[in-house]
């Protein structure tokens, strides 16, 4: 009887929360992987697929071998849709990455202008016509660990100004602050992820 018991637990909670569990595991692993190779970090891909699919082989593995029971699906799918919003947390906090930051702004640019310069920041800027007259466009190329130091900046000096904020995939012999972790490398934003209280 204890052994029925002990097999109707496992099959009915356990092993869809292990489904759950591993479902979430193999999902982070591919959304971050996918993340990597738009960033051009080709050489950690190919790690982060093979635990991927060894993880994903035994979830889908239970699933097949239990068609009959629902509560494996609901275990799959739940682990499914939120294996994407870790793994896309995860990525947020690691923060790699380049970006490039637009400002347009009808007001004089030139006290942002040098206070980016000051932080460290490359800026080019140029004057253009806008919709409504004359504005100033100011670009800067930025690692992704600095975008919210760059908007605080925008909105202290320009609360009104117009940004827009796009990801690129390479840049080079550009002019950017101090790397802040030093032997992290890309990994900066990872070791930021495992402090505690981070």
């Amino acid at each position: 009887m204890e052994n029925i018991i002990n097999s109707g637990t496992f099959s009915l909670i356990i092993l869809p929360i292990l489904i759950f569990l591993a479902r979430i595991v193999d999902v982070t692993f591919g959304t971050i992987r996918i993340i990597f190779v738009s960033r051009g970090l080709k050489w950690l891909a190919p790690i982060f697929g093979f635990f991927e699919i060894m993880i994903w082989l035994f979830a889908i593995g239970q699933v097949f071998s239990n068609m009959t029971n629902i509560t494996y699906y609901v275990a799959y799918a739940g682990g499914f849709a939120c294996g994407n919003f870790v793994g896309i947390w995860i990525e947020e906090k690691m923060a790699i990455g380049t970006m490039v930051v637009r400002i347009i702004t009808k007001k004089d640019g030139i006290q942002l202008i040098e206070f980016l310069k000051t932080e460290g920041f490359g800026v080019t800027s140029i004057e253009a016509e806008g919709a409504t007259g004359k504005v100033k466009i100011i670009y800067t190329i930025i690692k992704r660990r600095d975008l919210q130091q760059i908007v605080g900046i925008i909105k202290r000096f320009n609360p009104k100004a117009f940004y827009s904020i796009e990801e690129v995939r390479s840049a080079a012999e550009g002019i950017f602050p101090p790397e802040k972790q030093g032997l992290m490398g890309n990994f900066t934003g990872f070791s930021r992820l495992m402090r505690p209280g981070k």
